[in-house]
C-alpha cells in the first residue's frame, strides 16, 4: 500500500475512533453498559464474565445490617447477589403497598450498586423460599372461587398484573442496560417440579417484557432433571433456563441437560441454586452440610468456567410470623420451619478457581451479654381476651370460619362455643385444623369460673381428643386457640388456609354457634402496662387442672391427657414481661436470647416481634436480637408462653447461646 492510501487509511481510523467516543458520550457513558449470553457464555461489556453470586433476602435482615452482610458477602468473592421478592411483605392487604423499613427493595438495590455488586432479581410471583405461602399473600385465600395459584386462572392473573404493574416499573430504572445493578431477572421459580401450563409462563414473560423491555435477560430456576426443564422451561420466549440441584450432583451432566432447554449459544452453565446449607424444621435435627464435600462440589463448577450462585451466601432470620412450612405425601404431614434461616458460606474456592482478590472481612459487628433477666406474669390470655382482641373485630358464625376468612392473616385465633356435658367425659372431633389448636374447657360451679386445660389436637397429629365434662350449673364452654405457623411454601398444597377448616364435633354431634376472636399484638408491650396485673393474675390459677370435682375416673385420665403432649405441660397461655436496661450507645449491642427451660411461644422485643421458639421440640432454643432493635435505657421483653414458662422465670440474653436443644433424638 502506497503512502498516500495509508494516510487515507489513517484517517478512516481517526474517524472510526471518533464515531465510538461520540457514541460512548450518548446517555451519560452508559451505551457500553449491557449484559448478554453469547457462544454460551455470559457477557459484560463485551467481556466474558462468570456470575459467583449468593442469595442474600433483604426481608431476612434488619435495613441496618444490609450494608454489613453484602460487603460480607463480597469479601467471600461473590460478584453478583441474588434475592426473592416477597409479594405479601409488600402488598399485605389489597392494594395497600408497603416499599419502607424491611420492604425498601430499591434503597436495598441501589446499595449493592454503590458496594459494586451486580444482582440476579427473582419477582416472583411465587417465590417458594421457605417463606409463608411462597411470597403469595394469604389474602389471596380469601377469594371465592378459590383461586388456582401458579396458572392461567384470570382473576389470579389480574392480581399478579396489578402486583407486576406496581413492582417492575420501580426495578426497571435499575436495570443493569439503565445503568443499574440487575443483570438478569428470574420468572416464576421451579415451576418445573409444580406444574405445566406453558401458558401462565408465557404469561409472565410478555408481562415482564412490557415493564422491563427486550434487553434484560429473563430467567427461570428448575431442578436439573429432564421432567422439570422440560415443564419448567420456555426457550421460545427468549428466557434463559437456570438449573440448581443438590450439592452431591455432577454438575457437568446436569449443564449438558441444560443445554437442551435453551436455545443454541445461550446455555451458560449456571446453578442458580448452590445449596450451602439446608433448611431445617421444628423437631429435626439442625441440617449440616459436610463442608469439604460443598467446597468440592463448588469447585468442579468454579474451575471450569461455570457459574454458581450461593444458596445461601447469608440466611438470615424469619421474623415475626413468615417462617414457611412443608409437607410430606398428604397435606397432614405438615413440618414448619424454624425461626432461623441461616446456612453455611466458603471462600477459599471462589478464591482459587476465579482469581477474585480476597477482599477484607468487615468487622464482626459486636454482641453483649445482658445476663438473666426476670420476668414476671402479666397476664392469661383469657382474662385480657377483650384486650388483646379488639372487640369490634370479634366474629361470631354459625360455623367455624377459617382465619383468612376474617382477616387474621397470621398468628392466632381463638374459638370459643358451648354444650351441655351430660357424661362423665367426651370426645372432641377436629377432622381438620391448620396447624395447632390448644382445647380448654371452663364453666361456672359454685358462683366461680374456671378454665381447664384439656390438650391439644395437631394438624399431624390425632384429630381427636377425650375432654372431661364439669360440673356445670350451667353450659361447659369450650375454648380451642389455634396457632398459624407457616403456610406451606412449596408442593402441591401451597393453598394453605389456615385455623378449623371442618365442623367441630362432641360425641358425633356438630358443634354449632361460634364466636371467634383474632389475636393482636400491636404495641404489645404499652397494652399490658395499662393492665391492672395483680388482679388479673390472681383469677387465674398457676395449674393446669383445677380442683373443680370431676366425674368418676375423668380427673385421673384429664391429668394423663393434659401431660400427654411432647410438651408435658397443661397450663394456659400467659404473657410475661420483663426489662433491662442499657446504660450507653456504646453498650447497644447484638445478643441473643436463649430460652431453655420455656416451652412453646413468640418472643417481642420492644414490640417487635423477633419470632417463634420452641425448645420443648427443638431443635431451636435461641432467638437473634440485632441491636437496631434496642434502644439506650429501658427495653422491654414480652413473652407470649403457649404451655409453660421456665420455672425460675428467666431468660438469658447471651453472645454466644447453645443454639440446639429439645428431646433427644
Amino acid at each position: 500500500m502506497g503512502s498516500g492510501g495509508a494516510f487515507h487509511f489513517l484517517n478512516i481510523l481517526l474517524a472510526l475512533h471518533l464515531c465510538l467516543a461520540l457514541a460512548s458520550l450518548v446517555g451519560g457513558g452508559e451505551a457500553s453498559r449491557r449484559f448478554w449470553i453469547e457462544n454460551d457464555t455470559f457477557r459484560k461489556d463485551g467481556t466474558p464474565f462468570q456470575i459467583v453470586g449468593g442469595d442474600v433476602h433483604y426481608f431476612r435482615i434488619v435495613p441496618e445490617y444490609w450494608k454489613d452482610r453484602l460487603l460480607r458477602a463480597k469479601a467471600l468473592g461473590l460478584n453478583t447477589i441474588q434475592t426473592y421478592v416477597p409479594w405479601n411483605l409488600h402488598e399485605p392487604e389489597p392494594q395497600s403497598w408497603e416499599f419502607k423499613g424491611f420492604a425498601d427493595i430499591e434503597s436495598y438495590l441501589r446499595l449493592a450498586q454503590e458496594l459494586e455488586m451486580l444482582v440476579m432479581l427473582r419477582v416472583g410471583p411465587y417465590i417458594c423460599g421457605e417463606w409463608d405461602l411462597g411470597g403469595f399473600p394469604p389474602w389471596l385465600l380469601t377469594i371465592e372461587p378459590a383461586l388456582k395459584l401458579r396458572s392461567s386462572d384470570s382473576t389470579y392473573l389480574s392480581l399478579v398484573e396489578r402486583w407486576w404493574g406496581i413492582l417492575l416499573p420501580k426495578v426497571a430504572p435499575l436495570l443493569y442496560n439503565n445503568g443499574g445493578p440487575i443483570i438478569m431477572v428470574q420468572i416464576e421459580n421451579e415451576f418445573g417440579s409444580f406444574g405445566d401450563d406453558k401458558n401462565y409462563l408465557h404469561y409472565l414473560v410478555q408481562l415482564a417484557r412490557r415493564y422491563l423491555g427486550s434487553d434484560i435477560i429473563l430467567y427461570t430456576t428448575d431442578g436439573g432433571a429432564v421432567g422439570n426443564l422440560k415443564n419448567g422451561s420456555i426457550p421460545q420466549d427468549g428466557v434463559f433456563a437456570a438449573v440448581d440441584f443438590e450439592t452431591g450432583s455432577d454438575p457437568w451432566p446436569i449443564f449438558r441437560l441444560q443445554k437442551k432447554y435453551n436455545l443454541p449459544g445461550k446455555s451458560a452453565p449456571l446453578s442458580s441454586e448452590f445449596y450451602t446449607g439446608w433448611l431445617t424444621h421444628w423437631g429435626e435435627r439442625i441440617a449440616t452440610t459436610d463442608a469439604t464435600s460443598t467446597a468440592k462440589a463448588l469447585r468442579k463448577i468454579l474451575c471450569h468456567n461455570g457459574s454458581a450462585v450461593l444458596y445461601m451466601a447469608h440466611g438470615g432470620t424469619n421474623f415475626g410470623f413468615y417462617n414457611g412450612a412443608n409437607t410430606g405425601q398428604d397435606e397432614s404431614d405438615y413440618k414448619p420451619d424454624l425461626t432461623s434461616y441461616d446456612y453455611a458460606t466458603l471462600r477459599t474456592v471462589i478464591h482459587e478457581c476465579t482469581g477474585t482478590p480476597l477482599h477484607p472481612l468487615p468487622s464482626d459487628i459486636e454482641k453483649a451479654s445482658y445476663g438473666l433477666v426476670k420476668l414476671q406474669k402479666v397476664a392469661s390470655l383469657f382474662d385480657i381476651i377483650d384486650y388483646i382482641s379488639d372487640p369490634l373485630k370479634a366474629v361470631v358464625s354459625e360455623h367455624p370460619l377459617y382465619m383468612e376468612q376474617i382477616g387474621q392473616m397470621f398468628g392466632f385465633l381463638l374459638y370459643m362455643s358451648e354444650y351441655q356435658g351430660r357424661l362423665p367425659s367426651s370426645i372432641l372431633s377436629i377432622p381438620k385444623v391448620h396447624d395447632r389448636a390448644q382445647v380448654f374447657v371452663s364453666c361456672s360451679a359454685d358462683g366461680v369460673r374456671n378454665t381447664i386445660y384439656a390438650g391439644v389436637i395437631e394438624r399431624w397429629s390425632s384429630n381427636e381428643l377425650e375432654i372431661p365434662n364439669l360440673k356445670c350449673s350451667s353450659n361447659t364452654s369450650l375454648y380451642i386457640l389455634v396457632e398459624n405457623m407457616g403456610r406451606v411454601n412449596y408442593g402441591p398444597y401451597i393453598f394453605d388456609r389456615k385455623g378449623i377448616l371442618s365442623p367441630i364435633q362432641i360425641d358425633g354431634v356438630t358443634l354449632r354457634h361460634w364466636k371467634m376472636y383474632p389475636l393482636t399484638f400491636n404495641s404489645l408491650d404499652k397494652l399490658l402496662d395499662k393492665l391492672p396485673k395483680l388482679q388479673l393474675i390472681t383469677q387465674m390459677p398457676d395449674v393446669g387442672v383445677s380442683k373443680m370435682s370431676i366425674h368418676g375416673d375423668s380427673e385421673k385420665k384429664l391429668q394423663e391427657s393434659s401431660f400427654s403432649s411432647n410438651e408435658g405441660i397443661s397450663s394456659v397461655p400467659k404473657f410475661y414481661e420483663g426489662h433491662f436496661h442499657i446504660d450507653s450507645e456504646s453498650e447497644i449491642k447484638d445478643t441473643f436470647i436463649s430460652f431453655r427451660g420455656w416451652n412453646k411461644g413468640v418472643a417481642f422485643v420492644n414490640n417487635f416481634n423477633i419470632g417463634r421458639f420452641w425448645p420443648a421440640r427443638g431443635p431451636q432454643c435461641a432467638l437473634y436480637v440485632p441491636a437496631p432493635l434496642l434502644r439506650l435505657g429501658d427495653n422491654t421483653i414480652v413473652i407470649f408462653e403457649l404451655h409453660g414458662p421456665n420455672p425460675e422465670l428467666t431468660i438469658n440474653l447471651v453472645t454466644d447461646p447453645d443454639f440446639t436443644c429439645g428431646p433427644k433424638r
